[in-house]
């Protein structure tokens, strides 16, 4: 029997997911789906074979959902997760797992006193092939031991509203996330510096220049520019004592033409980490129906930690240059 899956959140992000459960995951299906339009939530629901509930609750609590996808805004993500957790459901939660670090801590105290794994977090990149060849090498000692990484995170555009803040949250907390699983280290210091902005963003500093240091000693540079207009585009070079390894850079179609030759860049991160998203849904519902989770799978305590570095890089943004520490050890107090 398949596993059904209830999609709270039929947005973009939403949208893929259900359309990526119904079409190239086995042994799922999207069995009702909400949205706060419900009318969006009918468009997704009419393209999945599904059936649509009139709010978040009633999904969570329905006899014909196994499982709960949280894809809505960011500032639900926690009461909708707990929710799940108290009906006994496994629930995989778009990043960030919450807003805040106390929220956070509520979903890791709520599935402790469950007694067992039901939180996934979001962190896609974890089941990107290219990321994971890249941590492979890393591993391998190919390049020696790490010293330095290079991180970019550069969008098209982003919603005109939210201030420098939301840059870190909806945008960094991706790396936030990633440098410390590829070095298998836990971040200990973060700061914050900016250049000159862009006129395009009046209310919010982008670019941003975020450093990291993790327990290995590694350092970090993180640029997030969120509004960068050329095109979607991910960077992540490793530098090692011998050597270097980086993520290349995809392009669909490179065009020779009049002494000029142009390659096309994504509009956004759906094509970049389909694959990505495919197999971090396919490795979630095969975990649910074995009972063992994928090793890669982010669970709350990952959500927990990547919130706690991301909220001493916000307390950062008002001491521009400042070193602040980051307690390795928070997440698990």
């Amino acid at each position: 029997m398949a596993l059904r899956i209830g999609v709270v959140g039929t947005g973009v992000m939403g949208a893929a997911h259900a359309d990526t459960l119904t079409r190239e995951v086995g042994g799922a299906e999207v069995s009702v789906v909400t949205d706060i339009d419900l009318d969006r939530a009918r468009a997704t629901a009419d393209r999945c074979g599904a059936r649509v509930a009139e709010d978040a609750q009633a999904l969570i609590h329905s006899d014909d959902v196994d499982a709960v996808l949280v894809v809505s805004h960011d500032s639900t993500h926690a009461d909708l997760v707990i929710e799940s957790i108290a009906a006994g459901k496994p629930v995989l939660c778009e990043k960030p797992l919450a807003l805040t670090v106390e929220d956070c801590r509520r979903v890791v105290d709520a599935e402790k006193h469950a007694g067992r794994r039901l939180v996934s977090v979001g962190f896609s990149r974890r089941f990107d092939e290219a990321t994971v060849r890249l941590r492979e090498s890393v591993r391998s000692g190919a390049v020696g031991v790490p010293l330095l990484i290079h991180a970019a995170h550069r969008n098209v555009s982003t919603y005109p509203v939210g201030g420098s803040a939301s840059s870190v949250h909806s945008s960094a907390i991706h790396e936030i996330d990633q440098i410390p699983w590829l070095l298998d280290s836990p971040i200990v210091e973060v700061s914050w510096h900016a250049p000159r902005s862009t006129a395009l963003l009046p209310d919010r500093q982008d670019p941003q220049l975020i450093l990291l240091r993790t327990a290995d000693g590694v350092l970090s540079t993180v640029e997030v520019f969120v509004n960068a207009t050329y095109g979607y585009e991910i960077r992540c070079e490793v530098v090692g004592e011998r050597g270097t390894v980086s993520l290349a850079q995809p392009a669909l179609v490179t065009t020779s033409h009049e002494l000029a030759r142009v390659q096309e860049i994504d509009a956004d991160f759906r094509a970049r980490f389909a694959d990505a998203y495919r197999r971090e849904l396919a490795a979630w519902v095969t975990s649910i129906r074995s009972g063992t989770y994928h090793p890669d799978l982010a669970d709350a305590v990952d959500g927990l930690r990547a919130s706690i570095a991301a909220h001493r890089i916000v307390e950062a943004i008002d001491l521009p240059g400042t070193t602040l520490d980051v307690a390795p050890g928070a997440a698990d107090a």
